[in-house]
């Protein structure tokens, strides 16, 4: 089932530094093995994204609650680089922003302009408007791996990553009925994002383009 429609192509391309990296999965160090997983960690009736350790903890961090039955499960190693690693864990919490926002119906969650500017915030409104448009949100578990990222001076950085859809699906808010048609090479995507650090340390994403159904991404 895919649960995510393709990105709008009102998105524009990013960066020729990010797309290079797009070839997903060709590193050994993808391994899960010794991977962060940040998901949610919250174990009652709702699941939190939370900042990790390599995050800035200058801001006042908006939290980010998820129903019980929906997860985003990051897999990826830190770099040991300390602004390559709060790059990657910025965008996540932005993935995280849109799917709290999408849960909530709310195209004004704080997260959602906290994590997330520029094109890629207005893009993501009218994405987040068309499931709340459709009467629908998701269920199930989004995984996320094979995590590329490169800087461009201080306040610059290009995040490339896959994710597997294959165990999460659309659900209609007002029967609750789950469509759990099953996944087909669509459910993998690959996306490049391009993301810029503000004044508080916040690495936003502003730009965001994907490909669905990449075989980069596929097992």
């Amino acid at each position: 089932m895919n649960r995510r429609p393709t990105l709008l192509a009102a998105f524009a391309l990013i960066a020729t530094a990010a797309l290079t990296l797009s070839a997903c999965g060709s590193d050994d160090d993808s391994s899960t093995k010794d991977n962060d997983k940040i998901a949610g960690a919250d174990t009652g009736t709702e699941k939190s994204a939370s900042p990790t350790a390599s995050v800035s903890a200058s801001a006042d961090r908006p939290k980010i609650t998820f129903p019980a039955d929906a997860e985003n499960v990051f897999e990826y190693e830190k770099t040991g680089d300390a602004a390559k690693d709060a790059a990657l864990a910025d965008s996540t919490l932005a993935v995280n922003a849109v799917d709290e926002a999408i849960f909530e119906g709310d195209t004004g969650t704080k997260a959602l302009g906290f994590y997330i500017k520029d094109k890629a915030l207005s893009s993501y409104i009218t994405y987040v408007q068309k499931y709340i448009g459709d009467g629908e949100t998701w269920v199930g578990e989004t995984r996320y791996f094979n995590y590329k990222v490169t800087l461009s001076g201080a306040e610059k950085a290009y995040v490339t990553y896959c994710s597997d859809e294959s165990k999460s699906f659309i659900k209609n808010k007002k029967t609750g009925k789950v469509d759990r048609s099953p996944a087909t090479a669509d459910a993998y995507v690959l996306y490049n994002a391009s993301l810029t650090k503000n004044s508080d340390g916040i690495w936003q994403t502003t730009d965001v383009v994907s490909n669905r159904g990449n075989q980069a991404c596929q097992p």
